[in-house]
């Protein structure tokens, strides 16, 4: 085992709630009505940026004073830098290690911006206290966290989770180049207060893989199950259409302790089937349990699955501030349709 790291996968913050590919398969089988198996387990991800991404500049101090090599060739927050002198750059270490050998010569960087590739000069400079070569830079290759499986396709075995997308301590919404999900143990619980939002914790169980992290966006972190990952013991479902969606009694499927999901009683405030931002639903938890042990919604909570009558109809995203027993939830067509 080991344990996680102490921020959690998309932690954002704004109006006062906070948020808890390669080699796709193309189905044509109507979102609506699918039969998918139904998760609400913790998963922990280790997702790669696909180089050392820039998420910020800084200057170094060498014997003539304070410099920036990278701001001054031109490169930007936000640029992941894939080459450095003709060599594939997959992390941090590996760029560090080609700054060192330059000795101060001008290298050639290969940078994605957006999905352009730009190539820049820049001339590494000694740090005076390090003694190291560097181009003022902070920079990460990957970020780790903890969510909830919403659901696994039972035709692809393609997974979908968190119904939000992520960003890290940053701040900044993360791109991924792939990744890898493995089965989590949750070990402790900090519980939500009024104006402050709860978090679980967890460790990672080297003993066992969910599968690939292939693709990031707005509506969470999709990928493909491994063939050695068991499904025999997880409930099939229906999806429902947002239409069928009522106001009223609900539960959700969540891991707030250990690996196995429990369910937990909520009732749908409200349903918006046009919302844009992926808050379909607003929600409320009226299980006496979970308010307990949790105080409500809490951070690696997201992407619980919430089934009303039998069927899946969405996915917990958010959590109120003001109020951690409410929160929000997108619709799972739009999941699905990702």
């Amino acid at each position: 085992m080991r344990r996680l790291s102490a921020f959690l996968l998309g932690i954002f913050l704004s109006f006062g709630i906070v948020a808890g590919g390669v080699g796709y398969t193309f189905v044509t089988v109507d979102a609506a009505g699918r039969e998918v198996y139904v998760g609400g387990m913790p998963a922990g991800f280790t997702l790669s940026a696909g180089g050392a991404q820039v998420i910020g500049l800084s200057e170094v101090m060498n014997d003539k004073g304070a410099t920036s090599p990278a701001a001054d060739a031109g490169i930007r927050t936000g640029d992941v830098i894939t080459e450095a002198a003709g060599i594939r750059v997959e992390t941090v270490g590996e760029l560090n290690e080609i700054l060192g050998k330059c000795k101060g010569r001008a290298i050639e960087l290969k940078v994605l911006r957006g999905e352009t590739e730009m190539t820049f000069s820049v001339t590494p400079v000694k740090d005076k206290v390090t003694g190291k070569y560097k181009i003022g830079v902070l920079i990460r290759d990957s970020v780790s966290g903890i969510g909830t499986v919403t659901y696994i396709d039972k035709q692809t075995k393609r997974f979908g989770s968190l119904g939000h997308s992520v960003v890290g301590e940053d701040r900044r919404e993360m791109k991924i180049a792939g990744g890898k999900v493995y089965q989590c143990s949750i070990v402790s619980v900090s519980k939500g207060i009024r104006g402050k939002a709860g978090e679980l914790r967890g460790m990672f169980l080297s003993e066992g893989g969910i599968g690939n992290a292939e693709k990031l966006c707005e509506c969470g972190i999709y990928g493909q199950v491994s063939d050695s990952y068991e499904l025999s013991g997880l409930e099939c479902v229906y999806t429902a259409d947002i239409d069928e969606v009522q106001p009223g009694d609900a539960y959700i499927l969540s891991t707030v302790s250990g690996v196995c999901p429990k369910k937990y009683a909520i009732d749908i405030v409200k349903v918006d089937k046009t919302n844009k931002n992926n808050k379909n639903f607003v929600i409320r938890i009226t299980d006496k349990e979970l308010i307990s042990e949790t105080g409500g919604i809490v951070q690696g909570m997201s992407g619980s699955p919430i089934l009303q009558d039998g069927k899946l109809v969405g996915a917990v995203t958010h959590v109120f501030l003001n109020d951690p027993t409410r929160g929000y939830g997108i619709d799972i067509n739009t999941m699905l349709k990702e």
